[in-house]
């Protein structure tokens, strides 16, 4: 097999945008592993609007959103493996995969961009009692069988988990006739963007419910109906019970980021996020291994998608070019306090980018807060501050801080990402 300079994991949204910064940036011997039969990832089932306002500056559905950048890849004549799937990524880089055309092989480049993207949280992590009947779906797994496969799962459908994935297929079920009869949402907020519960639950009269779960399943053969009650302090409120009578239960219980191959190649893992722990130049704990997208972590935009890939495809040719190899100087870990769940990345290190360039930050919130001011310092000295009327855990945040800032204070040993009172 020949070996290429860099190879990029996954051909959805991220791999694609990375594939195509890394050659514009010069790098040549570029190869895409897929497992799906065609490139786009999740996007080819999202046939709904609403992607690529901020990169193309126009609404488009996911499907053509993909297939911009699929344009791309094909006219920098990139080339991509279809069918593929990668079974390990070794500490060295090594890159074992498999196909029908090629068999078993192995490629050993000089970098490699983690794009697998993420998957659904499982019925068996949320442990609902009850019996295990047919017609319980993962909410991503019912969009595929309604906008790919042509199926309807079913006419009378309860959801549980206001993430965007099961707002939005609200909406969908709805419009193919089948009736939503409520959305239920485990903790006091939406998981979701605030426009698609406008858009998918307000415009169709489908009513969520905030702090309820299901805590019963009925039916043997297949779902007959369920059990909402009322959750305090993460438990069921007895007396607060309501049955529906439905033939599906669709779950949209959070996304966990797809890191088999990072966890067994000894990447270092954020606990929060369950990705990668990454710095400024979206490298992981291995140097030449960088991440992005879904699989560093969850996204509310593919539009941040990608443009976090194409950085990373810029820094991962940097990295192939022997820019990035000098030492980079004091690295400054990130702190999260007041209410900031996370930060991506988690260290920073202003010796190693360009004084004129600014350095993303993004982050999430654990809860709903009003009225706050997004504050960084760096040591005890604030270098950024922006008022935020409403912060939400579904809305992720994003700081950009200039480099020059961090330099100005070279006894800081220390970023701190904090809300305060506006």
């Amino acid at each position: 097999m020949k070996n290429y300079d860099l190879v990029i994991i996954g051909g959805g949204p991220a791999g694609l945008a990375a594939a195509v910064a890394a050659r514009e940036s010069g790098i040549e011997d570029i190869l895409i592993l897929e497992r799906d039969n065609e490139l786009g990832g999740i996007l080819n089932q999202c046939i709904h609007n609403g992607f690529g306002l901020h990169t193309f500056k126009e609404e488009l559905t996911g499907p053509e959103y993909a297939g911009r950048f699929i344009q791309q890849v094909r006219q920098l004549e990139i080339p991509y493996k279809l069918n593929t799937m990668v079974l390990n990524l070794a500490e060295d880089k090594t890159v074992t995969a498999m196909n029908r055309e090629d068999g078993l092989f192995t490629l050993k480049p000089k970098a490699v961009i983690l794009a697998m993207g993420c998957r659904e949280r499982p019925r068996g992590a949320l442990n609902i009692p009850g019996y295990r009947p047919a017609g319980i779906y993962t909410a991503g797994t019912a969009q595929r069988l309604v906008n790919m496969e042509g199926y309807l799962p079913g006419r009378k459908v309860v959801i549980l988990g206001s993430g965007d994935i099961g707002l939005i297929m609200a909406r969908r079920m709805t419009l193919e006739g089948a009736q939503v009869q409520v959305v239920a949402e485990l903790m006091p907020y939406s998981g979701g963007l605030k426009r698609n519960i406008v858009q998918c639950l307000d415009d169709y009269g489908i009513p969520l419910k905030l702090s309820h779960t299901v805590v019963d399943i009925q039916g043997k053969s297949r779902v007959e109906g369920i059990t909402l009650a009322r959750v305090e302090n993460g438990k069921p409120v007895p007396g607060t019970e309501e049955h529906y009578e439905c033939d599906t239960l669709l779950l949209s219980c959070g996304l966990i980021p797809e890191n088999e191959l990072s966890r067994a190649a000894g990447v270092e893992l954020n606990p929060v996020t369950n990705g990668p722990a990454v710095n400024e130049s979206l490298e992981t704990s291995i140097p030449g291994v960088f991440a992005a997208g879904n699989v560093l972590h969850v996204h509310d935009l593919v539009d941040y998608v990608s443009e976090e890939a194409a950085a990373a495809g810029r820094h991962a040719a940097a990295y192939i070019q022997s820019r990035e190899r000098a030492e980079a100087g004091r690295s400054l870990p990130v702190r999260c306090e007041n209410g900031v769940r996370y930060t991506v990345p988690v260290v920073i290190r202003p010796d190693a980018v360009d004084q004129d360039e600014k350095i993303t930050l993004r982050f999430r919130v654990g809860g709903v807060y009003k009225n706050k001011r997004i504050v960084v310092y760096a040591g005890d000295i604030p270098i950024f501050s922006r008022k935020r009327p409403v912060l939400a855990p579904g809305e992720m945040e994003t700081v950009r801080l200039k480099v020059g800032a961090l330099l100005d204070h070279p006894e800081a040993d220390h970023i701190t990402v904090t809300l305060e009172e506006a």
